[in-house]
């Protein structure tokens, strides 16, 4: 497919797309333009009817196959998150029936969201721990039954799909350019999209920038290498994101990229923007969603005086992580650590202890773990502060005082069992 072919195709998509919803909003960020001196724009996709741009790829998938003769088509999906609540509404919007497979650790409400998007057009089935059980179930599914597997990322229809962002970014900002667009990459689809679409279209940014999680560096592995890689373990924290193997095609369109074009971001920082945004701005930001904004930390005085679109790619946060969060930007940014204490058993020694606290430190776990010989006790202890230099001060006196003690704050073994 030429460059024009595929343009042609995003807007046959896009006009299609405007039947279900309108475009979503392109945003001068005033907080984030001041913090950077920039303009930063935000491509508001988690404003669609489902809160993500996973939509505009499971629609138009959908679309071709009705258009080519599949009115009485069924489809089915794997997904534990936004493609699937894409999948529903498009079922629901289309009259036709479809099957969502879903690890059966998907929490309940991602699996009553989907359900409202699809109403009776969709059945969810709880397959599997993981979403290669699910993913495995589907294709068996559609083998088995004549279904339409429609796949998240790794198709050309999706791909085309998700390009229709960029067609309504370039509209929005009409005659002022962009100098910079930052994708989030999970499996590629609407990275590789935005991208092959500004290649063949005047006018378009030249300098585009991807994100990934730091703890699932798909893209920016295989550019480095040359070769499409699967990653052997994943953070999967940034569960719309975090995959193992970014998409075939999605690859070989971006594949012409040098691999420092790929910012990494920590999943501890992350957490800190997502805060960020929900107490300065008031947006509600699910992990991936707040990939493109986290990264614009990672760029220095790079964004002085520039115009930069950063994509929003979705907002479907279940607020039950949200002490999870905020642990996890604690921790990050140092505010936060956990310990082993070896305390004396005498009387007094609690007090003492107590004492070497400083007035900004507060405690925030305490446990004691057993009694590990007839005159000490083990401790865990989590202290939170306001300044990360406060903690020199406390493991001074630590030091001073003769504490015996173990920072486990990183520790992915033995805070994983602990904390």
């Amino acid at each position: 497919m030429t460059d024009t072919e595929f343009t042609a195709g995003v807007a046959e998509a896009l006009t299609a797309l405007r039947g279900l919803f309108p475009e979503t909003p392109l945003q001068l960020n005033e907080h984030l333009s001041a913090k950077y001196d920039a303009r930063i724009f935000l491509k508001r996709e988690d404003l669609t009817p489902v809160r993500s741009y996973k939509i505009r790829g499971a629609f138009n998938f959908m679309r071709k196959r009705m258009a080519n003769g599949g009115n009485g088509a069924k489809f089915c999906c794997a997904s534990a998150g936004n493609h699937a609540q894409g999948f529903a509404f498009a079922c629901r919007h289309f009259g036709v029936k479809g099957r969502i497979f879903m690890p059966v650790t998907t929490p309940q409400q991602k699996i009553a969201k989907t359900r409202t998007f699809g109403g009776e057009a969709i059945e969810i089935e709880l397959v599997g721990d993981f979403f290669d059980d699910s993913y495995k179930a589907a294709k068996a599914h559609a083998e088995r039954e004549g279904a339409e597997l429609v796949p998240p990322f790794d198709h050309v229809d999706i791909v085309e799909g998700q390009a229709s962002v960029a067609q309504e970014i370039l509209s929005q900002l009409g005659p002022e350019r962009a100098d910079i667009v930052v994708m989030p990459v999970g499996g590629g689809g609407l990275a590789s999209g935005m991208t092959r679409y500004f290649h063949g279209t005047e006018g378009a940014p030249s300098d585009l920038r991807f994100v990934e999680p730091l703890g699932a560096p798909s893209l920016k592995t295989s550019l480095e290498g040359g070769v499409l890689a699967r990653m052997e373990k994943i953070d999967g924290f940034v569960d719309g994101a975090s995959v193992a193997e970014i998409g075939r095609i999605p690859f070989d369109i971006l594949k012409r990229f040098d691999g420092n074009v790929v910012h990494l971001a920590p999943e501890g920082r992350l957490c800190g923007t997502m805060l960020e945004m929900l107490n300065v701005e008031g947006i509600v930001l699910e992990p991936a969603g707040a990939l493109t904004i986290d990264a614009l930390k990672g760029f220095g005085t790079e964004l002085a005086g520039k115009t930069v679109v950063a994509i929003v790619s979705g907002g479907n946060f279940d607020f039950e992580r949200l002490p999870d969060v905020k642990e996890r930007a604690l921790r990050f940014e140092g505010l936060k650590k956990y310990f082993i204490l070896r305390l004396a058993q005498r009387p007094g020694a609690l007090k003492d202890f107590l004492n070497q606290m400083g007035p900004d430190d507060d405690i925030s776990r305490f446990e004691y773990l057993k009694k590990s010989a007839r005159d000490f006790g083990s401790i865990l202890l989590g202290v939170e502060t306001k300044d990360r230099a406060n903690f020199d001060t406390l493991l001074a006196k630590f030091d001073a005082g003769g504490i015996r003690y173990q920072d486990i704050t990183n520790d992915p073994i033995v805070a994983d069992l602990l904390i």
